[in-house]
């Protein structure tokens, strides 16, 4: 069975409580799982992991306490897409690899949040898919592909069809590291990307309908990292 690990950004998951994503990408799962794809989300904080690492800021707490309190959150945002999978995930959120895998036997949806002060939800899902043999890693963003440059503060900004693993390091070395970074790709996360050889996909996640396009119809938009070409639709 092909086995993809998907990284979804919380800030396209849970934008807001009151404007979520949970039923859409609940579909979008099922019907990948139905088609034979074995599933692994990894769930980030967005915005509300943000501002609780503000308040932790506020209240003098250190940068891996405040870590640590943003991955509760993604956690509870885990949790929140395991609600809305129903049946089809395993019922409780990973909490490491170990847990994952041992997980994945049962056949269902694993998800996980975050795990490591210091790491994005981003660097978790690359861990992971080297963990398991993932075919792929996909990231679901706010944006429809790795740019030359941020598209929000410059406009001539382009967009790559396909970057090499050391592309993406050479991007994000320029940007700085700290709690609740919310840069397109971590540096572990890129690294791991570079050492397993496994490609990185980052597509639009404001929209679940385009990774199913995507995996199952061939129709893909956004970046693949890698040295070797992916072929689309995958089964």
């Amino acid at each position: 069975m092909t086995r993809v690990v998907i990284s979804v950004g919380g800030s396209v998951l849970v934008p807001s409580l009151d404007a979520h994503r949970l039923k859409e990408w609940a579909e979008a799962l099922i019907n990948l799982t139905n088609a034979g794809i074995q599933i692994f989300a990894v769930v980030g904080g967005g915005g509300e992991a943000r501002r609780y690492i503000e308040a932790c800021r506020d209240i003098g707490l250190d940068e891996a306490s405040s870590d640590e309190i943003g991955i509760q959150v993604t956690r509870i945002n885990a949790a929140l897409l395991i609600g809305a999978l129903k049946e089809y995930a395993y019922p409780v959120v990973a909490e490491s690899y170990r847990e994952a895998k041992t997980a994945a036997v049962s056949g269902k949806i694993v998800v996980m949040g975050g795990v490591t002060p210091g790491q994005t939800t981003d660097a978790v899902a690359a861990v992971l898919a080297e963990e398991v043999g993932a075919s792929m890693m996909i990231n679901m963003t706010a944006i429809d592909g790795i740019y030359t440059a941020d598209p929000k503060k410059d406009a001539s900004a382009k967009r790559h069809d396909i970057l090499s693993p050391q592309g993406l390091i050479d991007l994000i070395m320029k940007e700085k590291m700290c709690a609740g970074s919310n840069m397109v790709i971590d540096l572990v996360a890129a690294k791991i990307t570079e050492r397993s050889c496994i490609p990185l996909v980052v597509i639009d996640g404001r929209d679940p309908a385009l990774i199913e396009k995507a995996l199952l119809k061939g129709e893909f938009a956004g970046t693949i990292v890698g040295d070797s070409l992916i072929r689309f639709p995958i089964v």
